[in-house]
């Protein structure tokens, strides 16, 4: 793996398959972690192997549309992208006081909606941690759900309204109540390794980490959020239960989820 790899480098798609909100903002976390590359699907597609890209012709005049997985295997040379997670008290500062965001865009959603933070992944999982219950709450058992099995299922309704299939791999797994804590981690491990199929579930809360936020944070306020991996980069809400100060961030639960 190329550890020098640059924004020239990538296609410049800002597609968010890989999670991230642009090319400019994965070549960034690459130079801390080069492993994180093998997320773009269209760069893993167009390698030739021997160090560069493939080129191919594509209109400049129409770019793909952000998800439009049919254009990534024409990805032509890169174009420049728009840059476009148990306290004694009951609220902590707002993080953004250690990141001074002069330019408030930075918490807009892909609609041009604000919201109030960032919520990250803890930095020992492999993605933002969602606690759900399938539907039907006994596949849980029937399916014999265990930690480590890797699952893809799409939030339906009223709890999230997603309309993207989400993916990842089991952290906990109740069989008595069906409850399923998992940290959701991209079609890249359903593809190489297999999956079940939950069908449609109801996200019940998220686990994570504030890093980067526009207000303080307080236990029975709602907020509007942005999962900082979420593919369509679109805000979310929910009512912070839980707060406790780490040296990593600020771990929240937030629950009564809601998109938009």
């Amino acid at each position: 793996m190329n550890s020098a790899i640059t924004i020239e480098d990538l296609p410049g798609a800002d597609c968010g398959v890989c999670g991230f909100r642009s090319c400019a903002e994965m070549a960034q976390r690459l130079a801390d972690d080069a492993t994180l590359l093998r997320l773009c699907i269209p760069y893993t597609m167009l390698h030739e192997g021997n160090g560069t890209i493939r080129k191919t012709a594509l209109d400049d005049s129409a770019p793909p549309t952000r998800g439009d997985r049919s254009a990534l295997p024409t990805m032509s040379s890169p174009a420049a992208p728009e840059v476009c997670g148990a306290c004694a008290l009951h609220s902590v500062p707002a993080p953004a006081q250690a990141h001074d965001h002069a330019d408030e865009s930075v918490f807009r959603d892909s609609l041009g909606r604000s919201f109030d933070f960032f919520l990250e992944h803890f930095p020992e999982e492999p993605g933002p941690r969602e606690i759900i219950i399938p539907h039907n709450p006994i596949l849980t058992r029937e399916m014999d759900i265990q930690v480590g099995d890797i699952l893809i299922g799409r939030p339906l309704g009223m709890s999230c309204g997603c309309p993207i299939t989400h993916c990842g791999v089991v952290m906990d797994a109740d069989h008595r109540t069906g409850v399923i804590v998992w940290c959701v981690t991209g079609p890249l491990q359903p593809r190489q390794h297999g999956f079940k199929d939950l069908g449609y579930y109801i996200a019940e809360g998220y686990e994570g980490l504030v890093t980067e936020s526009n207000s303080e944070l307080k236990i029975g306020m709602r907020y509007f959020f942005q999962p900082r991996m979420c593919m369509l980069q679109w805000r979310h809400s929910g009512l912070i239960n839980y707060i406790n100060r780490t040296p990593a961030g600020t771990q929240i639960r937030i629950e009564g989820l809601w998109i938009g």
